[in-house]
């Protein structure tokens, strides 16, 4: 029987109840939710299952050592005290990544400089010579986690964040996050039951997350390497028996239909989909919403409009308008859920939510707002026996009240756990940091920078080959580890 051990679960704000039920499937043990993460205890198999199955995990960290430090040389003094040749010795590259959020350690970079040099003084001292920094592609990385004096220091199974699941191969001007989109799915409760559809798709992620909840298919399965693929305890034979079991997955009999008024972002979403293999499940259309009709099947929308943030456009309260206007006279008798910013948006669509829910899309605080439609007047509708809002969802808006409806947005967050991966480059190395020293990077830097070194990365040394376009379609090729479709 495998020993257990304590692993976290890292996500975003407002995802921690999705997540801790998802590991609740999973058989994890002591599950606790916590501020963007869930901790809980599992053995190696459960970490490999969490790594390849979880939709809403960002990466999963496994720690060695909790401990308070109110200095950079605390820190530095208790890494050091570690016995690191548990983990790697002088041949091994490792890296380390830091979040801080502390009055007393202001920087995060010179938090992460400190668990390096304190590693490798360790090896200098006790072999002469020293292990070396990677940058792009280290065989171990560790996570240092600063909440005031508490810290904590993981190391990251993981690897790359768990959102980059694999089957993008395009995007359009400000993608929505993968594992905020399934985390969205999964807070409507839809698991396939009826139609789906999101009439301003992009680059097609909500449609290509709904199709693998409703087949339920693991996002790993995309996924070219993890972390503790490197680890020495690695277990080759039991991730292939976790990464080639299918008996989960199950039949879609519905329609899942992404739109878009763009057709470059038509051209994307179409060839993501292809990639995924999943063209048989989703249908991608040049369609603007103005011009949506009555879907004759019960359906449901998920859609994540433009904000006028990131994305800008001519009219923006006009195009929440027109929302409310599509909903209210062509999507009758469904449900519908917004993601969205602004509360003047919200305000244009002229209809009564019944569900709020507050979720963080990358730095942006947004709300998840549920519309139930209904055809006819509101006292006919509770006079038929309809129910606008379920007791459970009254009991949800009750918890949320804390939310104002005119709040000031923030700009951003930080330590985005996204772009948490701050790396070191030769002059941390060499301690030629200069004016650079203690310097913090911006989020889109950071962000800039993760994805250079996620470009930058070899290519996956066991033998898992790109997806052959001539096999059949939907049928996991267990050779190669992808889903294929033909041409």
């Amino acid at each position: 029987m495998e020993p257990e051990f304590e692993l976290i679960a890292k996500t975003f704000q407002g995802l921690e109840p999705i997540l801790a039920k998802e590991l609740t499937d999973l058989g994890a043990n002591d599950i606790q939710i916590g501020r963007r993460m869930v901790s809980f205890t599992g053995n190696k198999e459960l970490m490999y299952r969490a790594n390849f199955g979880l939709r809403t995990a960002i990466r999963i960290l496994k720690p060695i050592k909790h401990f308070k430090a109110l200095t950079a040389d605390q820190v530095y003094n208790t890494v050091k005290s570690i016995d690191w040749s548990q983990y790697l010795d002088n041949d091994t590259s490792f890296a380390v990544d830091s979040v801080v959020f502390s009055t007393e350690f202001r920087h995060s970079k010179f938090v992460a400089y400190k668990v390096k040099d304190a590693i490798v003084d360790y090896f200098r001292e006790k072999t002469g010579k020293r292990p070396n920094i990677s940058i792009t592609n280290p065989d171990l990385q560790l996570n240092i986690h600063i909440a005031e004096n508490d810290c904590t220091l993981s190391l990251d199974s993981s690897g790359t964040s768990l959102h980059r699941r694999g089957y993008r191969q395009e995007a359009v001007e400000a993608p929505l996050n993968e594992v905020l989109a399934a985390g969205m799915i999964m807070m409507t409760g839809w698991h396939g039951e009826c139609d789906l559809i999101d009439p301003m798709c992009g680059s097609g992620t909500i449609a290509i997350e709904a199709a693998l909840i409703a087949r339920n298919i693991a996002p790993g399965v995309f996924r070219k390497e993890y972390a503790f693929e490197k680890w020495p305890d690695f277990d080759q034979d039991l991730f292939d028996a976790i990464y080639n079991d299918d008996s989960g997955e199950r039949e879609f009999d519905h329609k899942i239909y992404g739109y878009d008024n763009n057709r470059n972002a038509v051209d994307i979403a179409t060839r993501n989909v292809k990639a995924a293999g999943l063209t048989k499940e989703i249908e991608i259309v040049h369609q603007d919403f103005r011009n949506f009709t009555q879907p004759k099947e019960k359906s449901i929308i998920i859609t994540n409009p433009p904000y006028g943030e990131r994305i800008s456009t001519p009219d923006l309260l006009g195009l929440y308008r027109m929302i409310g206007e599509k909903l209210k006279h062509q999507f009758q008798n469904n449900e519908a859920w917004v993601l969205s910013y602004r509360e003047e948006c919200f305000e244009q669509i002229g209809l009564k939510p019944s569900l709020k829910t507050p979720l963080y899309n990358g730095s942006l605080e947004c709300e998840f707002r549920k519309y139930q439609l209904f055809s006819g007047k509101y006292n006919e509708m509770r006079a038929q026996g309809g129910v606008l809002k379920t007791k459970e969802e009254l009991q949800q808006m009750a918890e949320k009240r804390r939310f104002k409806a005119h709040r000031d947005f923030k700009k951003g967050i930080e330590e985005e756990d996204d772009n948490e991966n701050i790396r070191f480059n030769r002059r941390f190395e060499n301690r030629s940091y200069g004016k650079d020293r203690g310097e913090r990077r911006s989020p889109r830097r950071e962000d800039r920078e993760e994805k250079r070194s996620f470009g930058d990365r070899k290519p996956f040394k066991s033998g898992r080959k790109p997806f052959d376009k001539g096999a059949k379609p939907y049928e996991r090729n267990r050779k190669n580890n992808r889903y294929h479709e033909e041409d």
